[in-house]
């Protein structure tokens, strides 16, 4: 069914180019959209007209016209006027509103054939037929963009996002949740993961007018066939996921950078929590101090180097030096050592993905 925003902006278009007031209203006398007049009187009379076996009728000084989808009455349009010209307007409203109706149609169609793919719903050979039969091509470059709205949104997020690819009919914007809008976005042969990051800061900021919305997009791999199509978004919501826990100040998050917080994510919490009990004892990174936190943190971003890690953090060297040698005193780890580094690196990703894991009751 065609939403009741889209009904509007028609009716407000048709009334502006014919000064004929319009009205569309369902069979159970509820306006949906109008323009010119004061839909309210037409109501009754409507709800009247829906009963008869006529299909169009002029009363109280109006055109009534009945708009059908599939032999089923689904709207009743009324255009105020007895005038030919006013004959005319109900005619041409109700042919807008039908190819309309056939658009929404096709694409609800296409939509439930996306969400499907999306889901891994169907067999290689459903994707095959329901593709052709719908005429999406099945080779193309293809890549799954995830935009996260939150589960409060006013529901035209959609529709927002939308807006951005009503030029590009073979792009598909869905939904499977109430937190996040699907982009199966298709490419030309000269576009890659660079117009892509562009395209998602895009999406961001489309939304940059709600201050307090926390808008994130992710994106997967870019597929060459339909099939992969579902791969694609896997990969994207994994990208939204582990951004949430290692790259909190991104608002755009590829499947591709994720690196080893890719791996981190698949393990399961007891073997984290193992691997963290063999590396701290009975120490654990969340008894750490603010200044000890700060210090690591600093010392990693400087590529463990002691200098200027020092003068970034506004102390001596040997200042820096004896944090470090109480913190190997504390964990058996000397951070100036390469292996030990990488092994204190690992375990503080592995501690802040069980933090977010038990604070998300995960």
């Amino acid at each position: 069914m065609v939403s009741n925003q889209v009904l509007q902006k028609t009716i407000d278009g048709l009334f502006k180019i014919t000064r004929v007031g319009l009205a569309v209203i369902d069979p159970e006398g509820g306006v949906l959209a109008s323009a010119g007049m004061d839909p309210v009187r037409y109501a009754e009379p409507a709800r009247n007209f829906s009963k008869s076996e006529a299909e169009m009728q002029v009363a109280y000084g109006s055109q009534f016209v009945k708009i059908f989808e599939e032999s089923h009455l689904e709207y009743i349009l009324v255009a105020e006027g007895e005038t030919d010209q006013a004959s005319m307007v109900s005619r041409v409203a109700a042919f807008q509103i039908n190819e309309l109706m056939v658009a929404y149609r096709e694409r609800f169609d296409k939509d439930n054939f996306i969400k499907n793919l999306l889901l891994d719903n169907l067999l290689l050979v459903d994707i095959y037929n329901r593709a052709k039969k719908l005429h999406i091509e099945f080779e193309k470059r293809r890549i799954v963009l995830v935009v996260e709205v939150g589960s409060d949104r006013g529901g035209t997020e959609i529709e927002r996002v939308r807006d951005l690819f009503n030029q590009h009919p073979e792009d598909f914007v869905t939904a499977v949740d109430e937190n996040n809008v699907i982009i199966v976005k298709e490419l030309a042969p000269a576009e890659g993961y660079k117009e892509i990051e562009k395209l998602a800061q895009t999406i961001v900021d489309q939304f940059r007018d709600e201050i307090d919305r926390n808008v994130r997009v992710s994106y997967g791999t870019i597929v060459s066939e339909l099939k992969e199509v579902s791969r694609s978004y896997k990969e994207a919501t994994m990208a939204l996921d582990v951004g949430k826990i290692f790259f909190r100040d991104h608002k755009v998050i590829a499947y591709s950078v994720l690196g080893i917080g890719r791996l981190i994510y698949q393990l399961p919490i007891p073997l984290c929590q193992m691997f963290i009990s063999e590396i701290f004892k009975d120490k654990s990174p969340n008894d750490f101090d603010e200044e000890t936190i700060s210090t690591i943190n600093k010392f990693f971003e400087n590529n463990l180097n002691v200098s200027e890690t020092s003068r970034q953090l506004y102390i001596h060297r040997n200042t820096l030096v004896y944090r470090l040698d109480k913190l190997q005193k504390a964990t058996g780890l000397d951070l100036r050592v390469f292996d030990d580094a990488i092994t204190f690196k690992i375990a503080l990703m592995v501690v802040e993905y069980m933090n977010y894991m038990e604070d998300h009751n995960f």
